[in-house]
């Protein structure tokens, strides 16, 4: 698997659901954090994302359960991409705040986790979307909201 950071001349005359689908077809490179929380893009498409995570015992906190910060890790990824999925050419966004509810801890041994966010309001400048965690049965792990500030990226024409 190619992991790289992208330069953003190589990108920006793509939409966000475009560069999310060459992740996932690995036309485009993962980025790095990916290897090192051991999350990956399953799927993209417009207003929708899934990522799957292994939760390895690197992820351990003092009492042996996956850390809330790894947890925290895949939804921030999976709500904030949901809302990427959503950018034209030359916008960019950043995370303004998100939301968590633990319902269950991630336990030594869970498998791979699967975490599904969807945009539930897109506009001008501001989005927010929602994200689910689940393990392997089906079991809810994780839920959450998170709300975008969407921008001009630098370099790039000012939108009317």
């Amino acid at each position: 698997m190619d992991i790289r950071p992208l330069p953003l001349k190589e990108i920006a005359h793509l939409s966000g659901l475009q560069m999310l689908q060459g992740m996932v077809d690995r036309t485009l490179p993962a980025p790095p954090f990916a290897v090192t929380t051991a999350i990956t893009l399953v799927s993209a498409e417009e207003g929708k994302v899934v990522f799957e995570g292994e939760p390895k015992p690197a992820f351990f906190n003092p009492l042996g359960t996956i850390h809330g910060g790894w947890t925290a890790t895949i939804m921030d990824s999976v709500m904030a991409c949901a809302v990427h999925s959503t950018l034209a050419p030359g916008e960019g966004y950043t995370t303004l705040e998100f939301k968590l509810h633990f319902c269950r801890p991630i336990m030594p041994g869970a498998g791979i986790v699967r975490a599904e966010g969807i945009v539930l309001s897109r506009g001008r400048r501001a989005a927010t979307s929602e994200g689910k965690l689940y393990d392997t049965a089906g079991k809810l792990l994780a839920h959450g909201t998170e709300t975008c500030l969407i921008f001009d990226m630098p370099g790039q024409p000012a939108k009317a």
